[in-house]
This record gives C-alpha cells, sequence and structure tokens, in this order.
C-alpha cells in the first residue's frame, strides 16, 4: 500500500527496502555487506536474444525516482554499491558469492528469484527476508534439492531451459511446464542428454521438444548466471562499517521516516549512553559497530530468580500482593490450550526484574503450587498485565483457575495504537525498546519432528527465557498505557477490548455443539447434486474434464467451447477463470452458471460440510473456534479454526449448514440476537440526513422508504425490484460504490445506475456530505475513527495512483461506520457478559458480524433475552434507535 510523505512524494520502496535493510542486519549482524544494482542500458543477454526481458513493463516513475534515495540510504549505512556494465545483478551477485565461498565466506544471497538456486552450495544460500508474521527463510543446497527433485543445484538452469522464465522473457519449450520440466531433467540430468533421448519421449512433449531444441538451448546460455564478471575488488572493502548518522538522519527526515528516524536515534543515544560521557556523539559514530545495535539478554544487566521451594513462592506472592499491577506469562507444552500443560509462571513489576516459577509435571503436585498462586491470580484490585493473555487466561481455566481483576494486555493494546502493524512480542520489543528477545527456537528447536516440549528443556534456560517474557511485556504495558491516553483511546481499550479478552477466552472455552448426523446427511445430499451438475457440465462440453482444473475449465471454455470473452492467457500459460471472469461471461453460454454452481456445492462439501466434524474437540464434544481480536483494521472479530464467520447464510444450501450447530442438551435453546441495518444507522448518526433519521424512528422500511424516495412513488407502491435495487443502493453507495459497479451488482446499464446514485443523495444530501468530510478528515489528519474513537490510518489518501487513493477514500468513507458497528457489537457482548456471566448457567458462544449467538437454559429464557436486547439496543446512545433481532430454536438457522 504507497506511503507518501506530507509533500505528496510516494515513498514506499524506499521505506520498504530501508525497513527491510534495516530488519535483516539486525537479525543477522552480517560481517561483510554489500548492494548490487542493475546497470542501465542492454546486457550480453540482449545480445544474445533482444526479446530479453522486452515483456516487461516501463519502470514505474515511482521506482525510478526512489533510486537515488535508496543509493543515499545505503551511503548513509556505508554499504557499497556495486553497479557493473554489460552485466545484470544477478551476474555480479553469482561471481561475488562464488568468491567469497574460495575465500571461506558463508555467503547469504537476498533474493525471492528461483534462478538464483543454481548458485547454492555448501556455503552459499539463498535468503528472504523475513514478511509480516512468517519468519526468515533461507533456501539451502538441501532445500534447493528437494523443491527441484534434483541431484545438483546447478542442475536449476536446464530447469528454466525447458520451463522457461515469463518474468525475465525467457522462452523454454512451448507447454512444458514447472512440473514436467522437473520430471524431464530429473531422469535425464541435462538438457543436452535430453536430446540425446528425445526418442523416448511422445506425443507432444516430444514434438515441443524436436521443434525448440535451438530455443532450449538460448533459454540455457539466458538462464546461467555469470560467474566470471571481471571485478578486481577486494572483499575486505564490503566488510561493515559504522553507519553516518547524520547523513541518515537527513535522509530520514526528508522522507519523513518517523519511525526509522525514532529508532536510529535510540540507538544513537544508546551507543553514546554506552561509550560513557567522555566520549561525544561523533566519537561514538566512529567506534559503533553498526546501526543495528539492538540489546539482548547478554548485554543488558538484569534480575531474573527461579523460585525452587513452596517458602520462596509463598514469599513472592505475599510481595506480589502488595502491588497494584502485576505482569504475568505461563510457559506451556501446546498451543492448543485444551492439551497444553503448564510447565510454569513469570511475573515482572519492574523493569529488568522478574522470576520464574517451574511447576513438575504431576498434576496435583502443580495444583497445589497454583493454590498458593491463586489469591494474586483472583485479586480483582490487581491489574493482570499480559501478551495474548486471552491464552494464559484459558490454560489456567484449565487447571480450574480464574484470571480476575481488570486486564491490559499488550497485544491488543497495540493493535489499538497501529492495527495495520504485526503485534507480534519480539516484533513490539524490537521496534519500541530495540532489545531482541531470545527466541523460542532457540530452547526447543524449530518446527518439525525435532522439536522438544518445554517439558524437555533444563529449568535454568526456561528461567531466562520465561522471566525475560514477562519483563519484555511489563515495559512495553509501560509505553502503551500512556500512548493510549494521549490517542483518546482509553475508553475504547478500558472500556471495551480489554474486558472483551475475558468474554472470549470464555467463549472459546465453551464452544457450540455439532449435530454430525445432519452434516453426514447434507453431504450424501450436496454429492447426489455434485454429480448430476457434473453429468450436466459434461453433456454441454460435450467432452469430459476436470471441472476443478483451472487450466483444462479455460480451454474448454474458450478454445472448445469458444465462448466470446475479453480473457488473455496468463504468466502460467492458461485462460483466468476466477469467479469474476465466469461471472461477465455468465450469459453467454449455459455450461457457466453451471460450473459456479458446482464451485458453489464443493466449496459447501469441502470447506464446511466435510471439515467441521473433524475438528469436534474429543474431550469436550464441541467445536471451539478461536477469535481473533487483533487482526482485522476495522475493528471486526474474526475466527479461525474452524471460521465460523464465513458460513454462508444468504444462499439456501450455506443455510442449511447452520442446522447442524445445536444446542448443549435438550434442556437448551439458540438464542440468535441481531442488529437491524445497524451501519445504516450509524450511517444516519454520522450524517444527521433528517429524512434517514425520519425513516428509522418512525420504524419503515428504510429499502422501501428509499425506493420510493428514488423513483417517487407512494411507499404503497414499491415493488420487489424497486425495494431490491434500493436495498443495494443504501449498502453499495455509502461504501463509495462507484455507478459502473452498482451498474455490474444490479445488472442494469451505467445510466440507468448513475441515475438511481443522482437520486440516492437527492433523498439523503447529507449522505453525501458526510462521505467528502471522512475524506477530506483522512486528508487532513491521516486517519478516521468511530464513534468509540478507533483510528484507521490511510497514508494512501494522497497517492498519485487512482486507484489506490480511491480505495483508500473508500475506507475513510466506511471505516467509522463499519468499525463504529464492531465497537458497539462489542461493547455490547462486554456488558452482557457481566450480567450473565455468574448466577446464569446460558453462555454467549458465537459472534457473527452483527450476531450474537447464546446457548441458553431454558427456564432462563424469557430473561436472558431480555437482557440480551437491553444490552444490544442501549450500548451506545444513537440518533437513531438501534433495534435487535431476536430468534429462537433448536439449531442455528432455525433460531436466525
Amino acid at each position: 500500500r504507497p506511503i507518501k510523505n506530507s509533500k505528496g512524494q510516494n515513498t514506499s520502496a524506499i521505506f520498504g527496502f530501508t525497513a527491510t535493510l534495516d530488519d535483516v542486519i539486525r537479525r543477522e549482524n552480517p560481517d561483510y555487506l554489500a548492494v548490487v544494482f542493475d546497470y542501465p542500458g542492454p546486457n550480453f543477454r540482449n545480445q544474445l536474444y533482444p526479446e530479453y526481458k522486452a515483456n516487461r513493463l516501463k519502470t514505474p516513475e515511482e521506482i525510478k525516482t526512489s533510486v537515488p534515495y535508496i543509493k543515499k540510504v545505503l551511503d548513509g549505512y556505508n554499504i557499497p554499491v556495486l553497479e557493473i556494465s554489460g552485466y545484470e545483478a544477478d551476474d555480479v551477485i553469482g561471481t561475488l558469492a562464488k568468491k567469497g565461498e574460495k575465500e571461506g565466506f558463508r555467503v547469504f544471497m537476498m533474493t525471492p528469484d528461483k534462478d538464483y538456486g543454481q548458485l547454492v552450495s555448501d556455503n552459499i544460500v539463498m535468503y528472504k527476508p523475513a514478511r509480516a508474521n512468517n519468519e526468515a527463510e533461507i533456501m539451502g543446497k538441501a532445500e534447493i534439492l528437494s523443491h527441484y527433485s534434483i541431484k545438483d543445484p546447478v542442475q536449476v538452469i536446464d530447469i528454466l531451459a525447458l520451463w522457461g522464465d515469463a518474468s525475465d522473457n525467457i522462452p523454454g519449450a512451448p507447454g512444458i511446464g514447472e512440473k514436467t520440466a522437473k520430471e524431464l531433467i530429473m531422469k535425464y540430468q541435462t538438457v543436452e542428454n535430453l536430446f540425446e533421448h528425445i526418442h523416448e519421449l511422445k506425443g507432444k512433449q516430444k514434438e515441443s521438444i524436436e521443434a525448440n531444441r535451438e530455443q532450449i538451448v538460448l533459454s540455457k546460455k539466458l538462464a546461467t548466471l555469470e560467474t566470471n564478471v571481471p571485478l578486481e575488488i577486494d572483499l575486505e572493502k564490503f566488510k561493515r562499517r559504522p553507519p553516518d548518522f547524520n547523513k541518515l538522519k537527513e535522509v530520514y527526515a526528508e522522507l519523513e521516516f518517523r519511525t526509522l528516524m525514532n529508532r536510529l536515534l535510540t540507538q544513537e543515544k544508546a551507543q553514546v549512553a554506552e561509550q560513557g560521557v567522555l566520549f561525544t556523539a561523533e566519537d561514538n559514530i566512529a567506534t559503533s559497530s553498526g546501526v543495528s545495535n539492538r540489546k539482548t539478554i547478554h548485554e543488558v544487566k538484569h534480575d531474573y530468580t527461579c523460585i525452587i521451594n513452596e517458602n520462596e513462592l509463598i514469599n513472592l506472592i505475599t510481595l506480589l500482593l502488595t502491588k497494584d499491577k502485576v505482569c504475568f506469562d505461563t510457559e506451556t507444552t501446546s498451543l492448543n490450550t485444551f492439551e497444553a500443560e503448564l510447565v510454569g509462571m513469570s511475573f515482572s513489576v519492574k523493569e529488568h526484574e522478574a522470576w520464574y516459577i517451574p511447576f513438575p509435571e504431576n498434576r496435583d503436585q502443580c495444583l497445589k503450587m497454583l493454590g498458593i498462586i491463586r489469591p494474586l491470580l483472583e485479586n480483582e484490585a490487581i491489574l493482570k498485565i499480559g501478551q495474548n493473555l486471552k491464552y494464559d487466561i484459558q490454560v489456567l481455566m484449565q487447571y480450574g483457575f480464574d484470571v480476575k481483576g481488570t486486564l491490559f494486555d499488550t497485544m491488543i493494546a497495540h493493535y489499538l495504537i497501529q492495527p495495520e502493524l504485526r503485534h507480534s512480542m519480539d516484533y513490539l520489543s524490537e521496534v519500541y525498546l530495540n532489545y531482541t528477545p531470545v527466541h523460542i527456537d532457540e530452547l526447543i528447536g524449530k518446527k518439525g519432528k525435532g522439536q522438544l516440549s518445554m517439558r524437555d528443556v533444563q529449568t535454568e534456560k526456561i528461567c531466562e527465557y520465561a522471566a525475560e517474557d514477562a519483563d519484555v511485556t511489563w515495559q512495553l504495558a509501560e509505553i502503551f498505557g500512556p500512548e493510549l491516553d494521549k490517542q483518546g483511546l482509553a475508553y475504547l481499550s478500558a472500556g471495551v477490548e480489554m474486558p472483551l479478552i475475558q468474554v472470549l477466552a470464555d467463549m472459546e472455552r465453551t464452544g457450540i455443539k455439532l449435530n454430525t448426523n445432519e452434516l453426514n446427511n447434507y453431504a450424501e445430499v450436496l454429492k447426489k447434486e455434485i454429480a448430476i451438475i457434473q453429468t450436466e457440465i459434461f453433456n454441454l462440453a460435450g467432452t469430459q474434464f476436470n471441472i476443478s482444473s483451472p487450466r483444462q475449465l479455460g480451454e474448454i471454455l474458450f478454445d472448445h467451447l469458444k465462448i466470446p470473452a475479453r480473457v488473455k492467457k496468463t504468466k502460467t500459460n492458461q485462460y483466468p477463470t476466477g469467479e469474476e471472469v465466469l461471472q461477465e461471461i455468465a450469459d453467454k453460454h449455459p455450461i457457466v452458471p453451471k460450473i459456479l454452481d458446482f464451485r458453489t456445492l464443493q466449496k459447501l462439501l469441502n470447506t464446511y460440510v466435510e471439515t467441521l466434524p473433524a475438528l469436534i474437540n474429543q474431550s469436550t464434544g464441541r467445536v471451539h473456534t478461536s477469535f481473533e481480536q487483533a487482526w482485522v483494521s476495522t475493528g471486526r472479530l474474526s475466527s479461525k479454526n474452524p471460521n465460523l464467520q464465513n458460513i454462508p447464510i444468504r444462499d439456501e444450501r450455506g443455510r442449511e449448514i447452520r442446522k447442524a450447530f445445536i444446542p448443549r442438551d435438550e434442556d437448551y435453546v439458540l438464542v440468535s440476537a441481531d442488529y437491524s441495518q445497524i451501519e445504516l444507522r450509524i450511517m444516519a448518526h454520522l450524517c444527521e440526513d433528517s429524512n434517514m433519521i425520519d425513516a428509522f424512528h418512525q420504524n419503515q422500511d428504510i429499502h422501501a422508504t428509499t425506493a420510493a424516495k428514488i423513483y417517487n412513488v407512494p411507499l404503497s407502491e414499491v415493488s420487489r425490484e424497486m425495494r431490491g435495487r434500493a436495498k443495494t443502493a443504501n449498502f453499495g453507495i455509502i461504501y463509495g460504490i462507484s455507478s459502473f459497479g452498482l451498474s455490474q451488482r444490479l445488472r442494469i446499464t451505467r445510466q440507468e445506475a448513475s441515475k438511481l446514485i443522482d437520486g440516492y443523495f437527492l433523498t439523503y444530501p447529507k449522505v453525501r456530505q458526510y462521505m467528502n468530510n471522512s475524506i477530506e478528515k483522512a486528508k487532513a489528519k491521516g486517519y478516521v475513527d468511530t464513534l468509540l474513537g478507533r483510528r484507521r490510518y490511510l497514508p494512501e489518501i494522497h497517492s498519485a495512483n487512482a486507484l489506490i487513493r480511491g480505495m483508500a477514500e473508500r475506507n475513510a468513507i466506511n471505516a467509522p461506520i463499519q468499525g463504529s458497528a464492531a465497537d458497539i457489537i462489542k461493547l455490547a457482548m462486554v456488558n452482557i457478559y457481566k450480567k450473565i456471566r455468574s448466577g446464569y448457567k446460558t453462555k454467549m458462544i458465537l459472534q457473527v458480524h452483527d450476531e450474537l449467538v447464546l446457548d441458553v437454559y431454558k427456564p432462563e429464557l424469557e430473561e436472558i433475552k431480555a437482557i440480551v436486547k437491553y444490552e444490544m439496543e442501549n450500548a451506545v446512545a444513537l440518533k437513531v434507535p438501534l433495534i435487535v433481532e431476536l430468534g429462537t430454536g433448536n439449531n442455528w438457522l432455525e433460531a436466525h
């Protein structure tokens, strides 16, 4: 997503490069470092094949203007830059890698390009930087051999010779894809040996290789990286040197890289402090080991204590009970809270000071120790601090212990402060504390068969790791607390998000019961329907084929049936057959609606009907979804394992799946409570349009009312079609839908859609005013906010790219509405939970967008319905009433 500074300059590429470079330096701490650029102009491959890379689009202006700034950044880091005339950067890197290997270096080539695989050896690897929540990936010799099914990395060249490389316009052999190329090289080792055995091949494969022998040879030359580029250079020149802080500060200031600037200043101050007051900042820069001065547990003085007996534990808890806030963390054997066993707990109440309590494996002995800790956990006067507290709370629930009192979760706090960024403790520690914590892999190893359990790790090692977690989390809380106040997020945090942690923990723990017989029966129904539709598709096509294969489907639709469509083959030489493409040609041939129907049924069967039974927890007999509280930037909850929020509701077949969700037993019933048109009501409140407000106050059908006004007919004469169009307009226009988008959705002309939009804004003139104001606010402040203060940052609102800017403008309009709806239902959940958590058998079990589902004890039904309705309708005061529709049933479909 483009990032712009206040001058309107697109700094995305520069920021992305710099942040990645900084991250790699801090993570890997390389001894030698160089950056290579392509030299402008043709190279030897262009002489061999003029069409080489001819398919590439012209370099975007934003990239061109970014390169000089990237070079300024590298100059500030004191990192050498190489550009060699007549050669590509790949060749220079290949030459340096082989030279480095000869001189005893272990070389990391930072690239995602597959052709670098040919260079990999025992001491040369490919390095893909960490992205989002994924760790950095290293592709060594074993990984390359396994990935390509080859005996030597150099055979990557032969695979590319056959397969080609669409990104570089290397032709390869037509009709030979990655899979076939791998199989052929696995069998024949090289293309030269393959040529000698062409007689063993058959059909189109043989034809393609015979007819394109010269092209394959050329492709091999083009794919081969040159490792003897004439370089008169001493590798010692690449030895990492200290950065020039002043140069970096100058370029960061010009580009307005505040996060990188703050990190730089922190590192500079830390270096000054390390050297002592006898040295100046300039002296420090000269003697520093580099801009990556992130501390670890080995450099920071700390006091971490391992509690080894009952008396020490009693003394610790006595001390902690005198505090008004305590940070804690659990160490366990599993991420699954139903399977996790407690290995230990850590506590901190002061920076660089923490305690770790190892628990015995024997459950009774563990419970005895937890009994000593219980007064602290259940003390409601003490604020409990943690990172991802929902997990810790559920682990303790497994042992019969409740965590009571106010909560402060650093993951959730950061989600409110910077919703678009990562929220893991390691990331937060590096960004805000300039400190790299011990990684779990250092204790138990990487994922796989050889990974240890925390039970297998020495207590001394766990003590340092676990105590550090509590210490780091304490420090982060000390930063985030004031920041929430500063940004006006204190109420949203303390009144909504933090109390919601306990609500979600309880909902996940409770789970929901499934009727597997219902799902099994429905699976048979779907299979029969799929078989019937499949036969109809084959009849319409005149041949049998794999309907689920995009390649085969594309060939049937556009080559065999010749359905007219504006489609081009992709880089993998196949036609696009996504839903959007098929919807556009749905009226061109009767086979297309059948294919769409086939896909719908297959998805229902594979994603839900056959999958859900396997997700039933054997110990509880229920499905336990996991609610993601810090995932969606608008503030909405999401769920996973399984994602119950995606279970279809609009389609009749999809709704059938809800029949399988049932109460826990015959003494219970499901209640569904659904906000009626909450987003339109929030829009009415925000825009203060009198026509819209009046319609809601008079409890009118808002879609029929809108249709009557747009079409200028009495309410009694509004047809079903008119109401349907008005409904689409109501929900589409407030999210910035264009006349083209509306015409596509309603299957009307753009002229009719424009007329409909104009009529809508004449009916509700203040809606347009709200939309314009929201966009202007986003431009002025860089963000928009919800009724409860949740912010959505929109740096791309200043993008020169109209598509990107348009998306940001739509987000500026809908984020306050969608986010406010999320805030309201979350607040209602917190208030309902407070009312029913004690004294009632009823449990809240699901939240799906604007709907809550409760598993209600029948004798409590009327009382629970009254509580739910009141709390949901009175969560916030709007200028229009919030209306909740309640339903009751013996399954979720019946209740909805």
